[in-house]
């Protein structure tokens, strides 16, 4: 018989000492060694190396070289797995569990790769992967922690031969370098191996200038794919407070996902919000800060003050009367969003958003106030106002957010996933 205790708790029957020694326990994770083994079967091995203990360099024109690019990168090491537990670059994914043994990644110096400043290869059968690093880029650690970005999604393993999720490994290892180079969360690691912040990434005349493009477009010479690592950013700061994302959105977009489907990264991130919310508004949200850069990122939020005059911003034409129409090049594609800058004419703003052919889409109100803060007026079925105050200034934003997640490869665009957003706009109080 169970006992009932106070609050409607329950317990079970009581055990002798002996049953609850005979209980099997889950295992714990072995703990990994100080200083991981050398594997110099992975990649072209050498016989001139400096080690660190999570690292081999290979063939540096110096020992400073050297010492320069262990440091970053194992600083990198150090945030990442240390302080976030992402799981470890020295484990196989060819292994499910997490007991080791552990290798140290190799990174080889290199006099010039096709087109590329660095890239990472695999041993197959080892499970294991390694960089290649042109010569005068060792010592940049936004080229090398970019690298090590490939080699933890490796080490992830969930991603690999799934050709949905092949573009967004670059934006992945973009993030890795941006938040080594820039983030508080990696601030600490960066002082245990004496390396000062670095300056960020973003490119906001692409992220913002083109935010009409596929959120993740792999268009050879077009899309975006490299410089849109602001929205794992955005997910990661967590600024709204969605559950499901924040320090658990990596490593959830690996271990959410589901094992060989070749499904996309934002259906993951929609189990991962889901039931509270869905992925369509986390996008839309997500726009809605970029409108002012306001996603936890001070030094992109700095960079925005410098050059917003000269970001494109020429989404519509004018009709007249205060009617605008999308240009049909701007029109929001999947995920995509327009950000509109409104020059107020009066202490109210209106808008009336309509999408041809009854398209899903999200509009939202950014206001930014002269302190900098910014509030944010949801505009359901694309319609509300807003009052501002003294000082304010405002941006409608448009985000292309259809009702169903597509299965799409971002480096072969499909019709679906290219089709614009066709919208016209009426302000009052404003004009665009």
């Amino acid at each position: 018989m169970n006992a009932m205790l106070p609050h409607g708790n329950r317990r079970g029957p009581w055990r002798s000492l002996a049953a609850i020694a005979a209980l099997s326990w889950p295992a714990l994770a072995a703990t990994p060694p100080a200083v991981f083994q050398a594997n110099p079967r992975v990649g072209p091995g050498g016989t001139r190396f400096k080690d660190s203990p999570h690292f081999r360099i290979y063939n540096s024109p110096s020992d400073s070289a050297a010492d320069s690019a262990i440091k970053s990168l194992e600083a990198a090491y150090s945030c990442f797995v240390d302080d976030l537990g992402w799981r470890s670059s020295g484990l196989s994914f060819r292994q499910e569990d997490d007991n080791g043994p552990w290798y140290k990644v190799n990174v080889y110096t290199v006099s010039t790769l096709p087109g590329a400043a660095a890239n990472t290869g695999t041993d197959q059968t080892a499970g294991l992967s390694f960089l290649n690093v042109v010569t005068q880029y060792l010592t940049e650690p936004s080229i090398t922690v970019h690298e090590f970005g490939h080699a933890l999604t490796y080490a992830e393993r969930y991603w690999i031969d799934q050709i949905r999720t092949g573009a967004w490994w670059e934006p992945v290892a973009n993030f890795v370098a941006d938040t080594y180079l820039t983030s508080p969360l990696c601030t600490p690691a960066r002082s245990r191996f004496g390396q000062a912040e670095g300056s960020t990434l973003i490119d906001l005349n692409k992220v913002l200038g083109d935010s009409h493009q596929v959120i993740v477009d792999g268009t050879r010479d077009s899309g975006n794919y490299y410089q849109s690592w602001p929205f794992l950013t955005y997910m990661h700061n967590n600024p709204d407070n969605y559950a499901g994302l924040g320090l658990a959105t990596f490593p959830g977009v690996w271990t959410r996902y589901q094992r060989n489907s070749n499904e996309t990264p934002l259906h993951v991130l929609n189990r991962l919000v889901s039931p509270a919310v869905r992925i369509q508004t986390v996008v839309a949200r997500y726009w809605a800060r970029m409108a002012y850069v306001d996603i936890g990122h001070a030094q992109a939020a700095r960079q925005f003050a410098a050059q917003r005059s000269s970001i494109n911003y020429a989404n519509l034409d004018s009709q007249g009367g205060g009617r605008y129409r999308v240009k049909s090049s701007r029109q929001p594609r999947y995920m995509g969003a327009n950000i509109i800058p409104l020059k107020g004419s009066g202490t109210s703003i209106g808008v009336v958003v309509t999408a041809s052919s009854g398209m899903p889409f999200t509009a939202t109100l950014a206001v930014r106030s002269p302190s900098g803060s910014v509030r944010y007026v949801d505009l359901p079925g694309g319609s509300g106002s807003a009052t501002l105050s003294n000082g304010e200034e405002a941006s409608l934003v448009v985000v292309n957010t259809p009702a169903t997640l597509y299965l799409y490869d971002p480096f072969s665009l499909t019709s679906e996933v290219s089709r614009g957003l066709d919208y016209q706009l009426q302000l009052t109080g404003a004009t665009a």
